[in-house]
């Protein structure tokens, strides 16, 4: 990639950056408090910590587990409803310029581009009447969004499986999206909640799956250079602390233990003797 073709978009992020430090106050003010996602200070491990103290301290309540999420969310974004939105909020006209100019950047009458930076304003902002729906009118006590992943709990799983009938009604008619096949509802202290990267039970919780195989694969390759003698790169030293962080959030002892404490000299090494020596 050449640099001109690098930085060919560099002045459109300008413009967007721009306009978010004007509009972003007004977004913000507009999201439900169980919104999460993309949002200064209310991201991971926010969610993750409310969730777990739903369960926790309101077994009766929270019994049962309704999971939802849109199907391809950002490209199925409908272009004149977002702009109907933004109207609604905004009268300005040079501004609804600008961001119907930004909104019709991607061809056709549906989809955002994930990489823009005012995208995932736009994501939580165009299910933002949603979760008001869902909070005020349906009145649901533990609801959490993170972008288009949704959590509610509720102590009837009858309850649960209309309430989810709603919502795909919801979604089509006033969102035009599609919900997911995948969508459960099940039995919150049986399975666990698979949610933002952990699955949460009433007393522990544990790394996701996937995660968790990414996690031993990529620790187990970083322990075979150490036997080796080979020093770890900058990416494999970041990948080892930030791993550390989604660790510490849960129950993960004996991950710690076997994959962790054999590399932790290994990357403290590295650390003094490539970047901590760079700084000084």
């Amino acid at each position: 990639m050449g640099r001109k073709e690098k930085y060919s978009n560099f002045p459109d992020r300008i413009c967007q950056w721009a306009i978010l430090q004007v509009i972003e106050p007004y977004l913000l003010n507009n999201l439900t408090n169980d919104t999460y996602s993309a949002i200064p200070g209310k991201g991971i491990h926010l969610v993750y910590g409310r969730l777990q103290h739903a369960i926790q301290n309101d077994v009766p309540g929270t019994q049962y587990c309704l999971k939802i999420d849109a199907k391809k969310y950002y490209p199925s974004i409908d272009h004149n409803i977002l702009k109907g939105k933004y109207r609604r909020m905004f009268k300005d006209s040079e501004l609804l310029w600008l961001l119907d100019e930004i909104i019709d950047s991607t061809p056709g009458e549906k989809g955002i581009p994930i990489g823009n930076y005012l995208s995932q304003y736009s994501g939580n902002y165009y299910l933002s009447e949603f979760d008001h729906w869902a909070k005020e009118i349906k009145l649901l006590k533990y609801y959490y969004r993170y972008m288009d992943d949704i959590v509610v709990f509720h102590e009837s799983k009858e309850y649960l499986h209309e309430l989810r009938k709603e919502f795909d009604q919801y979604f089509r008619i006033k969102l035009k999206l599609v919900m997911k096949g995948n969508w459960q509802v099940f039995p919150t202290f049986v399975r666990g909640v698979d949610f933002v990267g952990y699955r949460s039970f009433m007393n522990y919780s544990l790394l996701r799956k996937t995660t968790c195989k990414q996690f031993k694969k990529k620790m187990t390759a970083i322990n075979v250079k150490r036997l080796n003698h080979e020093e770890m790169t900058y990416s494999e030293w970041c990948s080892v602390n930030s791993y550390k962080g989604w660790l510490i959030h849960c129950d993960s002892y004996r991950l710690s233990q076997k994959y962790m404490k054999p590399i932790e000299q290994y990357s403290v090494d590295y650390y003094i003797n490539n970047i901590k020596r760079k700084v000084a």
